[in-house]
């Protein structure tokens, strides 16, 4: 888990420390207050043509609302997404929750005996219990412990002890957190990207009342039921800074596997499931985006800059596109080290054209900017990294999505909607 890490207190830490200086850790601290006491001014600017939110999901009459969340760097235990989760139930009026939870280990299809993570699922419903959300959390960060084991040392008491507090702890999350990347880019990528693909299966192919709780084994791409669900269900993942490559990577290797003439001879079933998501749209909702970052020195997929072939009905590729579209909703704090906006061109440019890729941007402060005495501004960057589970603003565009019609008086007086034609 992250170690959350006040910068602000720091500040104020270091300015009472000033030997002789009580009066400027006063006015600092006075001055923290006073902002605090104003009016919430954080910028929430939104580039996009608009999108659905789950509750557009929720309300569909002939099929299941399926959130898939995927977190980012650090180590993760189960159960991290609640914050989010409890928000979402209270904004989509789900206060009703099945328990105990279902979860069962993903299993590695080629090799049954590897483990790839935990998947857990929730079932959130309505007082009435006519409206459902089922909410599956992937914890894939078993498969990167192994590795940073070789860092593990420098935590002990053997060196720990050597570095001032507040180092310590930054060491630490730097240990944690920075190593992931370099891990995923590693001999790990395909097991993280099968345990997002593990978990899509999962999701496609059981709702509450069939979900195998407490198994170990692959998904099975022909379970009853898996090809009408892929046919009437939404499925909508939410993923958090390096979750969202594993994520679009995830996809896009379906996309590749989908579209392969040997891999299509060895699994024939995947053709018809292969029909059906090509009817049905998916939406990733991705927190601190790090789309551009993580681009960096990555191999391009194989098909680019083809959208008029494969997304338009009347493109000669169209019967091999992979979704009829996948939305990228982007949320970046500008405050945040680690998170960016998709310029203009790069879906095109980077992303797999059988995708049939539309973007939207949000640029939000999900971390407030405090001006200290007048001379600097400053704002948390690790709140602005992770702060996005208790945003009120976040929460509304995830729960009700963003449209003409259907616009919430929070978005609407707190945020700036530029309306993007594609």
């Amino acid at each position: 888990m992250f170690i959350k890490f006040n910068y602000v207190y720091l500040l104020i830490i270091l300015a009472l420390q000033l030997g002789g200086c009580a009066s400027f850790g006063k006015g600092v601290v006075e001055g923290l207050l006073s902002e605090s006491e104003k009016k919430d001014m954080r910028v929430c600017e939104i580039w996009s043509k608009g999108f659905k939110g789950i509750d557009a999901s929720i309300d569909n009459a002939e099929g299941k609302a399926k959130v898939l969340m995927v977190h980012g760097v650090g180590h993760h235990i189960p159960g991290y997404s609640t914050i989010l989760m409890e928000n979402l139930m209270r904004e989509l009026e789900l206060p009703v929750m099945a328990m105990p939870y279902k979860e069962l280990t993903l299993s590695d299809p080629l090799a049954p005996s590897k483990e790839l993570g935990n998947l857990r699922l929730t079932q959130l419903l309505s007082k009435d219990q006519k409206r459902e959300l089922l909410f599956y959390e992937l914890t894939w960060s078993s498969i990167s412990e192994i590795e940073k084991e070789v860092l593990a040392y420098d935590s002990s008491g053997q060196h720990s002890f050597r570095r001032a507090k507040v180092n310590d702890a930054l060491k630490k999350f730097s240990n944690d957190a920075i190593s992931d990347p370099m891990i995923y880019l590693g001999a790990k990528q395909e097991d993280i990207q099968k345990s997002v693909g593990q978990s899509f299966c999962w999701m496609i192919a059981h709702g509450w009342d069939d979900f195998p709780s407490g198994i170990d084994r692959p998904c099975d791409v022909s379970s009853p039921g898996m090809f009408e669900n892929a046919e009437i269900d939404d499925f909508i993942f939410i993923s958090h800074s390096l979750g969202s490559r594993i994520t679009i990577d995830a996809l896009q290797r379906l996309a590749r596997l989908i579209n392969d003439k040997n891999f299509q001879s060895e699994y024939p079933q995947l053709e018809r499931l292969h029909h059906a998501i090509q009817d049905r749209e998916v939406t990733i909702f991705m927190l601190s985006n790090q789309l551009p970052l993580l681009q960096l020195g990555r191999s391009l997929p194989e098909v680019l800059n083809q959208q008029e072939k494969y997304c338009v009905p009347s493109g000669s590729n169209y019967a091999d596109r992979f979704a009829n579209q996948t939305h990228i909703v982007a949320f970046s704090d500008p405050n945040d080290m680690l998170s960016y906006t998709i310029p203009v061109g790069f879906k095109d440019k980077y992303l797999d054209s059988r995708m049939c890729t539309v973007v939207s941007n949000i640029s939000i402060n999900v971390a407030h900017v405090v001006d200290v005495l007048g001379f600097s501004e400053v704002a948390n960057p690790m709140e602005a990294h992770v702060g996005y589970d208790h945003d009120e603003r976040v929460v509304e565009l995830l729960a009700h999505g963003l449209s003409d019609n259907n616009i919430s008086p929070v978005i609407k007086e707190r945020c700036q909607w530029v309306e993007i034609i594609q």
